[in-house]
C-alpha cells in the first residue's frame, strides 16, 4: 500500500469515527463534548497505527523513496510521512467536528 492508498483508507475510517462522535454528542453534557475533539485525536493516531500494522508497515522505519536511496539525508519516519500526508484529512474532519459540537 502507498502512501496515497494510505491516506484514501484512513480518510474513510476516520469519517465513520467522526459520525459516530457526532452521534454521541446528543447524550452529552457539555464538559464530555469538550472531550470529543481529544477523543477524536485519539481515534486518528490509533487509526494510523492500526493500519501501518495491517499493512505491515514499520512507522519507525525510515521512509525510502527511489531518490532517497541515492541521497539518504531524508531520515523521516513513515510515521512522520504519514502524519504529514495525512494531517490535512484529521484538521478538515476535525474542524467538521468541532461545527457539529458547537451547533449542538
Amino acid at each position: 500500500m502507498n502512501i496515497e492508498e494510505f491516506r484514501a483508507e484512513l480518510e474513510v475510517r476516520l469519517l465513520i469515527e467522526k459520525d459516530y462522535l457526532v452521534e454521541e454528542l446528543s447524550s452529552l453534557d457539555d464538559q464530555e463534548k469538550l472531550n470529543i475533539l481529544g477523543k477524536f485525536n485519539e481515534k486518528y493516531r490509533a487509526l494510523i497505527k492500526r493500519l501501518a500494522n495491517e499493512n505491515g508497515i514499520d512507522l519507525n522505519a525510515p521512509y525510502e523513496t527511489e531518490n532517497d536511496i541515492a541521497n539518504s539525508e531524508s531520515n523521516l519516519s513513515y510515521e512522520q510521512v504519514i502524519l504529514g500526508k495525512t494531517m490535512s484529512v484529521y484538521d478538515r474532519l476535525s474542524d467538521e467536528l468541532y461545527e457539529e459540537i458547537t451547533n449542538i
